[in-house]
């Protein structure tokens, strides 16, 4: 399975539609973690799987997903109804609760990556407004039976290889 993971785009439709662009025939599925601050109906928006944002108006945009790819289920959402800039807890246990094997936020705009019994928690970080770092990014995932591969590139696809992990399952 191979995911493209991207968050708070802010208004910002280059940048997804630059990604899709890109991405779309190359990987299983594409995802918003919220805040693209447009309407659920934007074409730009059409090819990713997206959640709503605390600063995403439109109330038809979902607060949480969990879809299955690939034989895989993945749990989707902002995360500011789950406090996730205090702790992961409340999303750990909504993780169990619907068991996704793999979760991915925003909110924060600072990326990170974690294992978590068996659960990737991931956050791309922004592809507009990052915090703690000056690059604008988003997420690849790549998994399979053995292994979870994240890697971190900046919105002009350069590779953080500094920050790209392995997770062996």
């Amino acid at each position: 399975m191979k995911l493209l993971v991207v968050s708070d785009s802010h208004g910002s439709k280059e940048e997804l539609l630059e990604l899709s662009e890109k991405y779309q025939s190359t990987v299983d599925a594409m995802v918003h973690c919220g805040d693209s601050e447009l309407s659920a109906d934007d074409q730009s928006l059409s090819p990713y799987l997206v959640v709503r944002g605390n600063c995403d108006m439109d109330a038809r945009l979902p607060e949480d997903l969990v879809e299955k790819v690939e034989g895989n289920s993945i749990m989707v959402t902002h995360g500011h109804l789950y406090g996730i800039k205090m702790s992961l807890m409340k999303l750990r246990y909504k993780a169990e609760e619907v068991g996704a094997q793999f979760v991915f936020f925003g909110h924060s705009h600072t990326l990170g990556a974690e294992l978590n019994n068996g659960t990737l928690f991931l956050n791309p970080g922004s592809i507009l407004l990052p915090r703690g770092r000056r690059e604008r990014t988003y997420a690849l995932v790549e998994a399979n039976d053995q292994e979870i591969k994240v890697t971190f590139l900046t919105h002009d696809h350069v590779v953080l290889d500094e920050l790209t992990q392995s997770f062996q399952l």
